[in-house]
């Protein structure tokens, strides 16, 4: 057998996987892999995911044959994964349009609330909540439009994730496309592993925050920071 006809037979996240591997990247549950995923590959990977969601299904004994509720349950749950709750993974960022900052914008700017969900990497359960984003431009500060911080928190969001690293991660990210003098992040969130399951807590929420430069130098900016976001609760 030639190595083309072996690699037909190949799973498609065998092929992804090695190419990860030989790149020495990283690919954690909260990692973006889209650079490792060829065109055409994403519709065979869900095709793949299909097929073992269905053994999960038959293992915890669900009659998919003949219950019409789940009979298309495997497929469904696997376009959700890939196309939803987990396409940040497999896709590159947004494109995002930067403008320079013409007038020398230098004051404080909040925005948000922005509604966020995510899932955690512990079990797969969903995250939602609200983000607000603080700027502080200078005269080098490129300039982004409101929904596109919405755009960025969704593609950072839409991975497994455990809240505090989801935090870093977006603000990496907006820092590196806007160079601000300082970026302020506030997350608060529901988290359905401890409302669903566990200790079934239907009122927790955890709250965290980023600090940049002047947010984390500057304690009165900091302070006005928060005061001018709403009420926690």
């Amino acid at each position: 057998m030639t190595s083309s006809e072996d690699d037909v037979g190949t799973p498609v996240s065998v092929k992804i996987r090695e190419r990860v591997l030989a790149a020495r990247k990283r690919f954690n549950a909260n990692d973006n892999i889209a650079e490792f995923v060829q065109p055409g590959e994403l519709a065979a990977l869900l095709d793949e995911v299909e097929v073992k969601m269905q053994g999960v299904l038959d293992s915890l004994v669900i009659d998919t044959d003949n219950d019409h509720n789940t009979s298309n349950t495997a497929r469904r749950v696997a376009k959700m994964y890939l196309n939803e709750v987990f396409r940040g993974r497999y896709v590159p960022p947004p494109a995002i349009t930067e403008f320079p900052n013409a007038e020398h914008l230098n004051e404080l700017m909040i925005v948000g609330p922005i509604t966020v969900r995510s899932a955690c990497s512990h079990h797969f359960c969903p995250v939602i909540g609200q983000i607000w984003i603080g700027v502080l431009p200078n005269e080098h500060t490129n300039v982004i439009g409101l929904s596109k911080y919405a755009r960025l928190a969704e593609w950072v969001m839409g991975r497994p994730q455990i809240q505090e690293e989801a935090v870093v991660q977006l603000a990496d990210l907006i820092q590196e496309k806007t160079q601000p003098d300082g970026l302020a992040i506030v997350m608060e969130a529901s988290h359905f592993c401890m409302s669903w399951r566990g200790v079934k807590d239907m009122d927790s929420k955890m709250i965290n925050s980023v600090m940049r430069g002047a947010f984390l130098k500057d304690s009165n900016l900091r302070r006005e920071f928060l005061a001018l976001l709403p009420k926690k609760g």
